[in-house]
């Protein structure tokens, strides 16, 4: 879904090591996270040679994973993940995000709970989803869509393996945590797009501490359920949830990466 053809592999093992120090403020199983603070460093221009080069590489070394261990993110990466997110941008600066985070037996909990729901019950979601693919949108998705298949195997008409793989959303591919985005409903559409920029911004973060994550619209497509799980209030939408922790980076899955258009088919640029 967002992966670039030849990342890096990350090196799960070494840099889960390097990554066991500290703990989060809270020790609860569920945390309610919504994290402020203010950079009082001076501002200034990019490094001389490392901000291209090293963005340009965070963002090819990012992919989706589909298949995670069991070992459960320590609460200091967890925090980092999240502070850097905090530094997303917004209009005016309302930060309209609110992240519901799962860890330990919770995170279990909730993928039964939503996989059962999931298989018996009819999408209901808080935010308009695509009415149709099209065109080139069409064709991008169904290139992911077999890479997807192709990896483990799945026959374009094995729809049993097909619908068992549909519902491995539900329980998040295996994460040990899952990030539910909310946003503020009075904010509109437009607290939603901020609320994709931070989207992106915790994955890239996560990236750079040797977490691997996969964004999720499906999981807000039960909506209904996610609000009565978390106990989510009326005010907020969700938008969409984050999967993360270390990739099982041996299960045929994580082998696929998907492709990106050229530069040329995507900016339009007016010179006259």
């Amino acid at each position: 879904m967002n992966e670039l053809d030849s990342p890096q592999l990350i090196d799960t093992d070494r840099r889960r090591m390097a990554a066991r120090k500290g703990s989060l403020v809270s020790t609860s199983e569920a945390l309610e996270v919504q994290v402020g603070s203010v950079d009082k460093r001076p501002s200034g221009g990019p490094s001389e040679t490392t901000a291209p080069v090293g963005l340009k590489r965070l963002l090819g070394d990012r992919w989706s994973c589909r298949a995670y261990l069991p070992d459960q993110v320590p609460d200091d990466v967890i925090a980092e993940m999240f502070g850097i997110a905090q530094r997303t941008a917004s209009w005016c600066n309302t930060q309209p995000w609110q992240v519901y985070l799962t860890k330990g037996e919770v995170t279990g909990r909730f993928a039964a709970s939503l996989t059962d729901h999931a298989r018996t019950h009819q999408p209901v979601s808080d935010l308009e989803t695509p009415a149709e693919y099209r065109g080139v949108y069409k064709e991008r998705r169904r290139g992911a869509g077999y890479a997807l298949y192709a990896s483990l195997g799945i026959a374009r008409e094995d729809w049993d393996a097909r619908e068992a793989q549909r519902l491995r959303n539900f329980e998040f591919f295996g994460a040990p945590h899952v990030a539910v985005i909310t946003t503020d409903r009075d904010q509109g559409v437009y607290g939603a797009i901020d609320c994709g920029g931070y989207v992106a911004n915790l994955i890239n973060a996560a990236t750079s501490l040797g977490v691997a994550t996969i964004p999720q619209a499906a999981i807000a497509t039960h909506s209904d359920h996610v609000r009565a799980f978390f106990q989510i209030p009326s005010d907020r939408l969700i938008v969409c949830a984050v999967s993360f922790g270390y990739a099982d980076t041996g299960h045929p899955v994580n082998q696929f990466r998907t492709t990106r258009a050229d530069v040329e088919d995507t900016v339009v640029i007016v010179n006259h």
